[in-house]
């Protein structure tokens, strides 16, 4: 998962690496962004992460605090304001779909009886 620089020009603003004060360097953002949106596509454990990502610790650590001071959204806001702006999105027309079947404890039991008392 790679940001193109065109990309990071929009999203470099809301993602900016601290100063560097005591102790050790701070990763920068887009290294440890690129391994959060590698993170997230993949749906993997964070310890998965690939090794020329930034460790998996910093990369987690960064993303609960961009969570929380609202920086991924504001991210979020950012990308979308672009893609407006290009005419690329349009939420005139949008939905959410939050379909879901909830199984109950031992419905695959039910199911395969109902099986296998069906007429022939």
């Amino acid at each position: 998962m790679k940001l193109s620089d065109d990309l990071w020009a929009i999203l470099q603003p809301h993602f900016r690496t601290p100063p560097h004060g005591p102790g050790r360097p701070w990763r920068p953002s887009r290294d440890v962004l690129e391994g959060v949106l590698w993170m997230l596509k993949s749906g993997g454990r964070w310890k998965d992460m690939p090794r020329h990502y930034p460790p998996y610790q910093t990369c987690h650590r960064r993303y609960q605090q961009w969570c929380r001071d609202g920086t991924m959204e504001a991210g979020l806001h950012a990308l979308a304001g672009e893609l407006r702006r290009r005419g690329e999105l349009d939420l005139a027309e949008c939905y959410a779909d939050a379909t879901f079947a909830a199984a109950k404890k031992g419905a695959t039991k039910s199911v395969v009886r109902r099986k296998a008392k069906a007429p022939r």
